[in-house]
């Protein structure tokens, strides 16, 4: 079963890693989409990303859970990828329930991870309050 997960995953940390954990468990290939740099500053701001696309990519895809890493600059972009990939399932964080979710109707399910209080933004907070 083809598995389809998207974000940022700008400082990639454990919340990360277990819900790509997670998704990869639900089937036998696993593909990853990130923001690219410029949709990232768009939705995040101008200081966002913190690692750029490829450096994001080649961690995730270092990852043994990953397969396939992917960018999209656009929600258009995203529904093509979607279109060509034909994913089984799409897994989201739980924050996503009850909100529209891009391409759902492209995909068979959609299963939601219990997001944890990890987050790339409590990182970058951190950082800055230690200063």
């Amino acid at each position: 079963m083809k598995i389809f997960v998207n974000g940022t995953f700008d400082i990639l940390h454990r919340g990360h890693i277990e819900m790509l954990q997670y998704a990869k468990s639900l089937g036998n290939e696993l593909l990853v989409c990130i923001d690219t740099d410029n949709r990232v500053k768009e939705l995040k701001g101008p200081d966002r990303p913190i690692n750029n696309q490829n450096d994001r990519a080649f961690m995730l895809q270092s990852l043994k859970a990953v397969d396939q890493v992917w960018f999209f600059g656009s929600e258009d972009e995203l529904e093509f990828i979607l279109e060509t990939y034909k994913p089984d399932i799409m897994v989201k964080g739980s924050d996503y329930k009850g909100r529209p979710i891009v391409g759902s109707h492209l995909c068979k399910e959609i299963k939601f991870y219990d997001r944890t209080n990890h987050s790339t933004t409590n990182i970058i907070q951190g950082i800055v309050n230690r200063r």
